[in-house]
């Protein structure tokens, strides 16, 4: 989901970010003059590149290369684009009925209770709405009888239109309505390309990913723990995040990381959290002392699993980063006390435990697990690369609402290897 600016990694050469998105042109190497992030559709014979060159008699058909790909380019961009649309509408369509329904139906009954909402400057648009009811009833269209109302065949700039007219029945529910109202006005530019098959650029379609979130937030509230917020499962995860485990955002670096995903959202919350690594520095640097103090007794178990600073595995790694000799393993100890103090500053210790190991590192990880899902941030270690500067991976562990198999995900596997490590490591006093 792009949505706080995350998205799923591409599936293939043809998807957001790959080569059909590179600088210079638009998509497939169309023309120059396009703008950027725009996706043109080959026309003619000499566009299309096929045998009959300008002059030629007769209409070319075929599609080049090129032009599939900048087909391909606007179907994911539009469908991406449907699935958010089609989200809001089915939210708004649910918030309209359930606020407006009770007051209307008991005087005007069925579905006259949307006609009389409406009111004489909707007299038009509502009208059209029944028309259409009626030719999909007679030619079958409504496949679902949940469907068959007049309320299901209005459509979101209708359905916008229902709540301002009716604000004062809303506002008990809603706090602020610029917002919703400056959040539509930003969908309607999407949903008026998507509409009529036109080409979407990705900073528009980027837009309305982000209106979309902050929308169905606002409408739908919902409780959950800080990481859960920041990383909702869209409809776009649910549809293809199998195609990619549980990965659910990749970043070139902890930098990019923390930007999309601060401490505060990744650890705040938390009621499980195993993290292993050299220094742990994403945890230590960035969580203040007072803050895991405030989780641990809220109820967080808290299990934290460093590179031994004294091993000869320290040693190794400040050589491949160029350190001078014992400023890593300084750095690891001033972490480990820092923690330490942590812990004794605590009521419980026992739920704040402190491990070494001294094998070679292969990665870090952070495991957090809150009430209904868990959330893993995982880094491999390069031989001349920090922690800061290695690539990211971003995972969604089980829970309530994740639609993957757990026991398929990169998550069950990073968890059984902090166990397994845990097991062979030594405890700090």
């Amino acid at each position: 989901m792009s949505s706080g600016g995350l998205e799923l990694p591409p599936g293939d050469s043809s998807h957001e970010g790959g080569p059909a998105d590179a600088p210079g042109g638009v998509p497939g190497g169309a023309p120059a003059g396009i703008a950027a992030g725009a996706v043109s559709l080959a026309g003619g014979p000499a566009e299309a590149g096929g045998a009959g060159g300008p002059g030629s008699a007769g209409a070319e058909l075929d599609w080049s290369a090129e032009a599939w790909s900048e087909v391909r380019t606007r179907a994911q961009r539009a469908g991406r684009a449907y699935i958010w649309l089609n989200l809001i509408e089915q939210r708004l369509r649910s918030v309209v009925g359930a606020v407006l329904r009770p007051i209307y139906e008991p005087v005007h009954g069925g579905d006259d209770w949307v006609v009389a909402a409406a009111g004489p400057a909707g007299q038009e648009w509502v009208q059209r709405a029944v028309a259409v009811r009626e030719v999909s009833r007679r030619k079958g269209y409504l496949l679902d009888s949940a469907d068959d109302n007049v309320l299901s065949f209005l459509t979101l700039p209708q359905l916008r239109e229902l709540m301002v007219q009716h604000w004062p029945c809303f506002e008990p529910y809603f706090d602020d309505r610029r917002e919703i109202e400056l959040a539509l006005d930003e969908l309607e530019v999407t949903r008026n390309v998507v509409s009529r098959n036109r080409a979407l650029s990705r900073p528009v379609l980027e837009q309305a990913e982000r209106a979309s979130a902050r929308l169905l937030e606002v409408l739908g509230g919902g409780a959950g723990s800080p990481s859960a917020d920041r990383l909702p499962i869209d409809a776009v995860e649910d549809l293809v995040g199998d195609r990619y485990a549980d990965v659910i955002s990749v970043h070139p670096d902890r930098v990019r990381l923390q930007r999309q995903l601060p401490a505060e959202d990744l650890f705040g919350g938390a009621r499980r959290l195993d993290a292993i690594g050299i220094g742990l520095n994403l945890l230590v640097q960035n969580f203040s002392g007072r803050r895991l103090v405030r989780l641990t007794e809220a109820g967080c178990r808290v299990r934290l699993l460093f590179l031994n600073p004294a091993s000869s595995a320290v040693k190794r790694r400040e050589r491949e980063l160029g350190l001078r000799k014992g400023e890593l393993s300084r750095s690891v100890e001033m972490n480990i006390l820092h923690v330490r103090r942590v812990r004794a500053g605590l009521r419980d210790p026992s739920r704040f435990e402190i491990h070494v190991f001294d094998e070679t590192p292969r990665f870090t990880a952070y495991l957090v697990e809150g009430n209904s899902s868990g959330i893993a941030v995982v880094q491999s270690y390069l031989r001349r690369a920090r922690g800061m500067e290695s690539p990211v991976l971003v995972l969604r562990g089980g829970g309530r609402g994740v639609p993957k198999d757990a026991d398929h995900g990169l998550f069950t596997t990073y968890r059984e290897e902090f166990d397994s490590m845990w097991e062979d490591s030594r405890p700090v006093s």
